[in-house]
């Protein structure tokens, strides 16, 4: 395992870090409450044994049952091995007070006296502006951290640009560390490459989530996967799409939400092999060009983090603007066969937009549910 420097925190982070949002359910429910805990606690001692010093947790992931598991998981004497890193709900808090309740009960969920590096949750200028500053969570982060129940502040950020992003990071002196979303196609996205840099030259320690934007990039398009195959030496896409951010002096650490053994084992020997600077030019120029040509084929940005669900209509939102990007990248008739194997389709949606509040990508769910709906009864498999 190789180690960073993490910001101005004084600690050196595990160049992977493991998200615990994507562990595995026994019911086959990506992200979903029925967590296989057996298993996903072993999942989690053998990242930590092999290195991973970082683990990435929150409120409402799978349901609430994420810190729960990450809490059983750290007993046995890994509680001393890591470090946990949680999120505070900013989308979820009605009031000032809500901000404590819940904190109390993410330290009784994890077991833990104090969590390490805590964060304000998918923050947007409008939850900035609506909820931290209007119920002043930034005292009451300081005040936190005075009674010893956090250690490290920080933010992760979900909201249109650079601009957005730059807001809240000057809008406190007391910020540690950020956590953005950051990938080979998602340099110009969200707080971009260039958030990355500015967050760094401020002295954060900066996180990376959605490297492979969720599972998109481990399976690139056939287009995508032309170019990343010209990169020399061979290595699979996933490996590839990480060393392009491990190649950033600026990155501290990258999550990557492993949801089997396998993924476990392969993503540690490729972190094993992680350095910065480790990329020329006509690598970086390829990834360039992988970009372009993904952009090209994205038809909804949708990264299955599954936020959006349960949709009170029974609609699978992640599964449908699956089959519908798969028109691009797989074809047609492969599209339709995934779109008609879902539960619940686009036809079942009745715009009531509550999934448009939950989705970190901003996506206009209620506005591209008719539109797919109709494109699939209209395709024609055949051509």
């Amino acid at each position: 395992m190789q180690y960073r420097a993490f910001g101005n925190t004084g600690y050196e982070v595990s160049a992977l870090g493991m998200g615990c949002m994507r562990m595995p359910t026994t019911d086959g429910v990506p992200c979903g409450k029925n967590v296989d805990e057996k298993e996903a606690v072993r999942m989690i001692r053998a990242a930590v044994d092999g290195g991973v010093n970082y683990l990435d947790t929150a409120y409402p992931y799978h349901g609430g049952r994420s810190e729960e598991v990450v809490g059983l998981a750290l007993k046995d004497g890994y509680r001393d091995k890591t470090r946990i890193a949680s999120k505070s709900p900013v989308f979820l808090l009605e009031q000032a007070e809500d901000f404590d309740r819940i904190l109390d009960i993410q330290l009784k969920r994890l077991g833990a006296d104090c969590i390490d590096f805590y964060l304000l949750h998918a923050l947007s200028l409008n939850t900035w502006t609506n909820k931290a500053l209007k119920f002043d969570l930034l005292t009451k982060m300081d005040k936190a951290r005075g009674q010893g129940k956090i250690r490290h502040l920080g933010f992760s950020y979900h909201d249109k640009g650079f601009e957005e992003f730059r807001t809240i990071v000057d809008g406190w002196d007391q910020w540690d560390f950020c956590q953005i979303q950051l990938n080979y196609t998602d340099v110009y996205h969200q707080a971009g490459v260039e958030g990355l840099e500015y967050a760094a030259s401020k002295g954060l320690g900066v996180v990376i989530m959605e490297p492979l934007l969720g599972g998109k990039l481990a399976n690139p398009p056939e287009q995508v996967r032309r170019v990343i195959d010209r990169l020399e030496p061979p290595k699979s896409p996933v490996e590839w799409a990480l060393d392009y951010l491990w190649d950033r002096p600026e990155v501290g650490i990258i999550l990557s939400g492993m949801s089997s053994g396998e993924q476990i084992v392969s993503n540690l020997a490729y972190a094993d092999r992680a350095r910065t600077g480790m990329l020329g030019a006509e690598e970086r120029a390829l990834f360039e060009q992988a970009r372009v040509t993904f952009e090209t084929m994205a038809l909804v940005p949708c990264t299955k983090c599954s936020y959006c669900m349960p949709c009170p209509f029974g609609v699978d939102i992640p599964g449908v603007f699956d089959a519908y990007n798969r028109t691009v990248s797989h074809g047609g008739k492969a599209a339709a066969e995934r779109y008609d194997a879902l539960g619940g389709n686009a036809a079942l949606c009745r715009r009531c937009r509550r999934c448009e509040k939950a989705c970190p990508q901003h996506i206009a769910v209620s506005e591209r549910m008719p539109i797919i709906d109709d494109w699939f009864r209209h395709l024609d498999t055949d051509e």
